[in-house]
């Protein structure tokens, strides 16, 4: 198995990865570096890479290899504090969660993206313009998630079928999350954070889906 640990950011490397091949990055993954580093884990059948480092982090390299049909390879997650996808997809944290990396079997996992051909591995929340409330309409699968106004709703993927989720929060009240395939929103504009990222532009919909291929989680 040929195993290497990207490392995003200036995050303190566990012990458990000290002495694994590392390739250094900033905290959102240059993508000539991955580039550089797939043909490396090509010359193994059992590649593995091990991202050190945020949700986002995480996100951007799952987004590659959809992107680049590589999603044969193994990925393991060291997040260093608890977040919204370590807790999704129960990977532990520092270096109890890079001796999972290391030592775990990988097993397919859904893999969730949305319209804009981004992967969420922990949470999106998308809201009205300049956090106003967000109007709209929305649905999991047929199910209607809300009609009206709300303060935001919520997206976030899951470990096991049908792959993601969603809820509102309307006032101080969050609501019950409804599962299914896909998520969907209609509204006059919104803003779309994914993974603490928030996007610049907004948009009219958006949906998060459950995308044909599952990914390859080290657990």
């Amino acid at each position: 198995m040929s195993t290497h640990v990207l490392r995003c950011g200036d995050i303190p490397v566990p012990i458990a990865l000290a002495s694994l091949p590392t390739t250094q990055t900033g905290p959102l993954p240059d993508l000539a570096i991955i580039d550089e580093l797939l043909p490396v884990l090509a010359a193994d059948s059992l590649p593995r890479l091990i991202v050190l480092g945020s949700d986002a982090g995480l996100a951007a390299v799952l987004t590659h290899l959809m992107r680049t049909e590589r999603l044969h390879v193994e990925v393991g997650f060291v997040p260093v504090e608890t977040t919204y996808a370590s807790r999704v997809y129960q990977t532990a944290t520092g270096n109890a969660a890079a001796k999972i990396a290391v030592d775990g079997r990988a097993i397919e996992t859904p893999l969730i993206r949305d319209d804009t051909g981004t992967v969420l591995v922990g949470r999106a929340s998308i809201t009205g313009i300049d956090g106003a409330a967000l109007e709209g309409e929305a649905y999991v699968d047929d199910t209607l998630l809300f009609s009206g106004t709300v303060a935001t709703m919520l997206i976030s993927p899951t470990m096991t079928m049908p792959g993601v989720r969603a809820r509102i929060r309307k006032g101080f009240r969050k609501r019950t999350w409804v599962s299914g395939r896909a998520a969907q929103l209609g509204t006059p504009g919104a803003i779309v954070t994914r993974d603490g990222i928030t996007a610049e532009r907004k948009v009219p919909r958006s949906t998060f889906y459950r995308f044909e291929q599952p990914w390859l989680l080290v657990r």
